[in-house]
């Protein structure tokens, strides 16, 4: 089996297990072929390979709400805009860039799933059903250590179940999920935040500068736009920025 292959089904996997029980049944056919009395075949596809479809057609969500995907790709675009870089780098390569290293972040998590789920499945040493339950483990465990109390807690009062669980481990996906994504975002514009302040006190210093020297018509974004770069690449930027995003999670600490 390929390395892509693998990969692929391991995040069917994932996906299935967060989005499906349903596909846990076992014994049903993917296609049903009918013989008729006059010698021709029917074909019939079951619900299992609809669920399967369905499941395929959530993986871009589920790259996007429950990985680290969500606040790298937020950070980066603050990024972007507090340079003064409109198009550059362009959404193409933000998105993959965020998309290699969400893999990077989350490559302990995904190895962890395949050694638990996938392996022993493709080994018939358990049943789907049990592979779907192990592969929520880690992705619950992931998303729990990335996910404030508070926002646990605002989710589980909006369901009306105040009370109801006595520790975060025994909140269910439903909930888990949107008090994920909540968190991530709330902690993708505190970074945010943070690497704005630099850039905009050198907007602020150049636009002070040319309005005493009565160059008011030009364009303050424009002359500290250079400046702006030199000083990210002194600091060599990069490097610090996706070490930051790495750490955040957990990584190297």
């Amino acid at each position: 089996m390929t390395v892509k292959l693998k990969w692929l089904l391991l995040l069917v996997l994932v996906t299935a297990s967060l989005s499906s029980p349903v596909l846990a049944q076992q014994g049903i056919p993917a296609v049903t072929v009918t013989t008729n009395d006059d010698g021709t075949q029917d074909y019939t596809m079951t619900l299992q390979a609809l669920f399967i479809m369905t499941s395929l057609s959530l993986l871009p969500a589920f790259i996007m709400m429950m990985t680290s995907f969500t606040r790298i790709i937020i950070v980066l675009s603050i990024l972007r805009q507090a340079i003064g870089l409109q198009q550059s780098p362009s959404n193409q390569i933000l998105i993959g860039v965020t998309l290699f290293l969400s893999m990077f972040i989350m490559m302990p998590v995904f190895e962890e799933i395949n050694e638990r789920a996938l392996q022993p499945y493709l080994d018939e040493a358990m049943s789907a059903r049990e592979a779907f339950e192990q592969a929520k483990g880690p992705m619950r465990a992931f998303m729990l250590s990335q996910t404030r109390v508070k926002d646990l807690e605002t989710f589980v009062s909006i369901a009306g179940e105040e009370g109801k669980y006595q520790d975060p481990t025994d909140v269910p996906l439903n909930i888990l999920i949107p008090s994920f994504v909540t968190s991530e975002l709330k902690t993708a514009f505190q970074i945010g935040f943070m690497l704005f302040i630099p850039f905009l006190i050198i907007d602020l210093v150049v636009a002070s500068i040319l309005m005493a020297m009565g160059m008011m018509m030009l364009s303050p974004m424009i002359v500290s736009l250079p400046f702006k770069l030199m000083l990210f690449v002194l600091v060599d930027g990069w490097n610090l920025i996706f070490g930051t995003l790495a750490t955040s999670f957990g990584m190297g600490v």
